[in-house]
């Protein structure tokens, strides 16, 4: 089973679509970590949400799902470019005991207090081009609906999003009214026809059901939903696994913490090593390796919010 990220457009319609499917990802992401199975399931359904929305994005950037929780999850942290290499994170609580059946807000909003943010970081800072970072609230039963929020909101644009996530697969489900003139070949109208289509095709995608999506790849689903509909697809993307982790960020991530907390950790450890928790990879910093990080400047880097430990 390859991964792949299908982009569709009604006929007539400004209607678009998007399905995918991850699994090679996916099985990447857990290779390193042992998480339960409600947080498995709640870190496959990021994984697609943010394929599907990467998939659109109009710069050479990635976009950044961020959940800060106040349960025993207490961060989630998927990242996917525009070329949909993908990479995600858990972090829980110590000791935390999970349910299989655990809800969203029983993850990650126990106490009211959990944080959506969601990241737009260019790699190119063009003019007028800057980073854009929005905080969401979790005001939705699962991450489908606080994503839809967030589109509403901070988009206006009517968007609806299936996701369905276990030890093997993640698949999702994207459809969006677009604005303005719609249809294939600008045929749409802003009026009751395109209403009338939208609330048709979404009706349709309604009545998946989450076993349906788990079961039947996205092929299979395209159609079985929509095979009364005039469809145009275009060709399949592929997402990846990918961490873009390196030795120069680790670098300047230990001088931002500065000289005196790394000499006390030289002086517990005799040498820093320092794992991704994305991919695994571990760099090792010794005292003479740590001198340098001071004795020069060292170029900042972007990066995401620390998510390293020291070992």
């Amino acid at each position: 089973m390859s991964d792949k990220l299908q982009k569709f457009l009604f006929e007539n319609a400004s209607v678009r679509g998007e399905l995918v499917e991850i699994s090679e990802t996916w099985l990447q992401v857990q290779a390193r970590h042992d998480y339960p199975k409600a947080v498995k399931a709640l870190l496959g359904e990021m994984l697609s949400a943010a394929a599907l929305l990467s998939a659109n994005l109009k710069f050479n950037g990635a976009i950044i799902l961020q959940i800060y929780g106040d349960g025993p999850v207490r961060l989630l942290v998927v990242e996917c470019d525009s070329t949909l290499r993908l990479r995600a994170v858990a972090k829980l609580a110590e000791n935390a005991q999970i349910a299989d059946d655990a809800t969203l807000r029983q993850l990650v909003h126990e106490h009211g207090n959990g944080r959506f943010v969601i990241t737009l970081d260019p790699h190119e800072k063009l003019p007028g081009q800057q980073p854009y970072q929005g905080v969401v609230p979790l005001d939705g039963d699962n991450i489908a609906t606080v994503i839809e929020n967030y589109m509403q909101r901070s988009e206006q644009l009517d968007t609806k999003i299936w996701l369905a996530a276990n030890e093997q697969v993640s698949r999702g489900l994207l459809l969006q009214k677009l604005p303005g003139e719609g249809g294939v070949e600008g045929l749409g109208r802003d009026d009751g026809h395109e209403l009338e289509t939208w609330n048709h095709v979404v009706m349709l995608a309604s009545t998946l059901k989450t076993e349906e999506m788990l079961e039947t790849d996205i092929y299979t689903l395209i159609r079985r939903l929509f095979w009364e509909e005039t469809i145009r697809a275009f060709d399949p993307l592929q997402p990846q696994f990918h961490c873009n982790c390196s030795r120069d960020k680790v670098a300047n991530m230990l001088q931002m913490l500065g000289k005196d907390e790394i000499d006390a950790a030289l002086a517990e450890q005799g040498t820093l090593t320092i794992h991704c928790d994305f991919c695994g990879q571990a760099y090792e910093f010794d005292a003479v390796d740590c001198a340098q990080l001071f004795a020069v400047d060292f170029p900042a880097e972007r990066s995401l919010p620390a998510t390293n430990q020291l070992h």
